[in-house]
């Protein structure tokens, strides 16, 4: 069995595949100190759960985007299921050519990104991941990776308020009864769920404009599926895009 692992900021996913079926999905908190063997335990019983044995595994591959965490997965991998992960990176071919002025500023997740829409759906395209950044990202026609736009997420900001204004609560992140709040936490409810509509609905509008229009656009990442329901111009949601990617990075490196 394959285990892919994307390690973002926020959570750490984990997808299992057997050959080409995806049969199993994980998401826990990512934590920069938690070490290999805290991991593994974790790992361990999330894998019971469901009958299975880390003895299984017998590759994996893995984008990181907590450059701390990256050597603590890499000898998980090594020392409970002996095996040495393949890692997304310069000089791995991924078949996604990058018109960024910087490709090493590109996140591995998101080249996997690119990469699954181009396989799964249609190009041209807009990935939209909602994560602890909301992260906009342009496929051409021809599923080059041509760049995006960075927002701060949803959680970040709704903590920010809450941190940095003393009378302002923290509060769940669902929506108001309307965009008009009665009360601070409604009225913080709005701002965050349908002011962060328009800011996407606006910046899809945009991406559109400038690759032509007609431009697939799929969401994915924690809070993909809840924001889609007030977005109709999302047109697929699929919050295992990532992991997708990296079975299909995989594959190609394998040979």
């Amino acid at each position: 069995m394959l285990l892919a692992i994307d390690i973002g900021n926020t959570l750490v996913a984990f997808g299992l595949y057997r050959e080409e079926e995806f049969i199993a999905n994980w998401q826990v908190a990512t934590e920069a100190t938690k070490t290999a063997d805290e991991y593994a335990v974790l790992l361990t019983n999330l894998l019971a759960q469901r009958g299975l044995q880390l003895a299984q595994v017998r590759a994996g591959i893995i984008s990181c985007v907590v450059p701390p965490l990256l050597a603590t997965f890499q000898q998980l991998y090594q020392r409970y299921l002996g095996v040495e992960p393949l890692v997304v990176g310069p000089g791995v071919r991924t078949g996604v050519r990058i018109r960024y002025e910087d490709p090493r500023e590109v996140g591995a997740d998101r080249v996997a990104n690119a990469l699954a829409v181009r396989r799964l759906y249609s190009t041209p395209a807009i990935v939209i991941d909602f994560s602890t950044a909301i992260i906009f990202d342009a496929i051409s026609a021809e599923g080059d990776y041509l760049g995006g736009a960075i927002a701060p997420g949803l959680e970040l900001a709704a903590d920010a308020l809450f941190r940095f204004a003393a009378r302002l609560p923290r509060v769940e992140l669902v929506p108001p009864q309307g965009a008009i709040g009665r009360n601070n936490v409604a009225s913080i409810q709005s701002g965050l769920i349908y002011g962060y509509v328009g800011l996407v609905e606006g910046m899809i509008a945009r991406f559109q404009k400038e690759l032509g229009g007609g431009a697939r656009v799929i969401a994915t990442g924690p809070l993909a599926e809840a924001m889609a329901t007030h977005i109709p111009a999302i047109h697929s949601v699929d919050p295992n895009l990532t992991l997708k990617g990296l079975k299909f990075i995989y594959d190609m490196n394998r040979a």
